[in-house]
């Protein structure tokens, strides 16, 4: 059971080779697209020589009943332990055991040192603080790669190993808007970040040119190496969400350090909240808050939001399964004193719509969904229908680059400031300078 990601990686890693095990089938949930298709033969492996076929969790229950299972292997992140094992008491009284495969059967050994940034929640702020450590670290003259947790969601035997060095990279491997907002920031910067299908391929890749490896992970999933050092980001906006979480609460268990990010915006109460959790459940870790300050592109681009009435677009995954109910667009709006924020609901159009209706609670923000040409086509229809005086982009990329926009449109940008010490600088010092 998966969302095209840690359910590859599992299969790719324990069961690809293994003559004990016979894979039927991957389901697929989550995503849109990518159900429907086949994880190829290129990837599977010589027990598997026509492939394996990928299919819509909605048949979990007839696949079960068809071809009689010993086990299911639950293979995806950002989810309830409520969700988990009420889909274990499902799939247990069908038959078969559930299974949950562990950090140590699932995470590749580098032969270079490993940072792992993960979080508790999608939305936390993995990447901003990934791109920090790589700062850091290249101050100290270290070669630095970025490997990106998966998200492929095109032709897998095509992208087995991705590597990203250039914008016009993103459009050479026909990325989604999903992948251009993790992989843009890397290499806008003059980073290099490899991702794909095939993660010990690209990490064998990598380790040709890197003296130190970032994994950026996604959702709130576990490494996918073995990592000398693991960042675990916890968001207080959603404070208490770090012990209800699967993998979040792995993460914060596996933690070498915990980064409360967002203070600057978030209630105290929550912060703290989150530091005594952190404090109790592993209290070995180290903990540096960090904020998100939220600026523009230009300080004149101010004058286009204050008393305006605007429209919001967020990071799509965070407000759809990361379940938030603001982003960076919305706390700039709040910032720089728009009049009204627009609800883009009776505006959304083909899949944009049927986001909402699978996701009721995103409110009166747009979810820049763009998992393929007809949906970033949907999402530029329904940006263009609502009558706003301007668009406040709070994304990692700038949409402007994929999208016609028929009202003046301005981008927030937000970068990790930590506060107070030890900060990040003085531990990778001790341990990579």
């Amino acid at each position: 059971m998966g969302a095209a990601g840690r359910d590859f990686h599992n299969f790719n890693v324990y069961y690809r080779n293994n003559p004990d095990y016979e894979v039927i089938a991957f389901t697929a949930t989550q995503i849109p697209f990518i159900d429907d298709r086949k994880y190829p033969a290129e990837l599977s492996g010589k027990l598997y020589p026509k492939g394996i076929p990928i299919l819509p969790e909605e048949e979990l229950f007839n696949l079960i009943k068809k071809h009689k299972p010993d086990e299911v292997v639950f293979s995806y992140s950002d989810v309830t332990f409520d969700y988990v094992m009420t889909k274990a008491a499902r799939i247990n009284a069908a038959g078969p055991s559930f299974k949950l495969l562990g950090y140590d059967q699932t995470a590749v050994k580098s032969t270079k040192p490993v940072i792992a940034v993960v979080a508790s929640r999608t939305g936390s702020g993995k990447s901003q603080t990934s791109r920090k450590v790589m700062e850091i670290l290249n101050s100290f003259g270290k070669k630095v790669i970025a490997i990106r947790h998966p998200m492929p969601y095109g032709n897998l035997a095509k992208q087995k190993v991705q590597r990203f060095a250039a914008i016009s990279d993103l459009k050479k491997h026909k990325c989604t808007i999903e992948e251009m907002e993790e992989y843009e920031p890397h290499v806008a910067r003059g980073n290099v970040i490899y991702a794909g299908a095939d993660y010990e391929a690209i990490i064998r890749e990598a380790e040709k040119e890197a003296d130190i490896i970032i994994w950026d992970g996604g959702n709130n999933d576990m490494p996918f190496y073995k990592s000398d050092l693991v960042i675990t980001v916890l968001d207080p906006h959603r404070a208490g969400h770090e012990l209800r979480y699967y993998p979040g609460l792995t993460n914060l268990l596996i933690s070498d350090i915990v980064v409360i990010n967002k203070i600057d915006s978030a209630d105290p109460e929550d912060v703290l909240k989150v530091r005594r959790n952190v404090e109790k459940i592993n209290p070995k870790a180290i903990i540096i808050e960090g904020a998100s300050p939220i600026s523009l592109d230009n300080s004149n681009d101010e004058d286009h939001i204050r008393n305006k009435r605007v429209l919001v677009i967020e990071d799509g995954p965070t407000l759809t399964h990361g379940e938030m109910k603001y982003g960076a667009g919305t706390i700039a709006a709040e910032k720089f004193g728009a009049k009204e924020i627009i609800d883009p609901r009776e505006y959304a159009v083909g899949t944009i719509k049927d986001t909402f209706k699978k996701y009721p609670d995103i409110g009166h923000l747009l979810p820049a969904m763009g998992y393929g040409d007809k949906q970033i086509k949907d999402l530029e229809a329904t940006i263009n229908k609502i009558p706003c005086d301007s668009v406040i982009i709070g994304t990692p990329i700038d949409l402007r680059r994929l999208i016609k926009f028929r009202k003046p449109a301005f981008r927030v940008n937000y970068e990790l400031q930590e506060i107070g010490k030890p900060d990040l600088t003085d531990i990778l010092k001790m341990e990579f300078a």
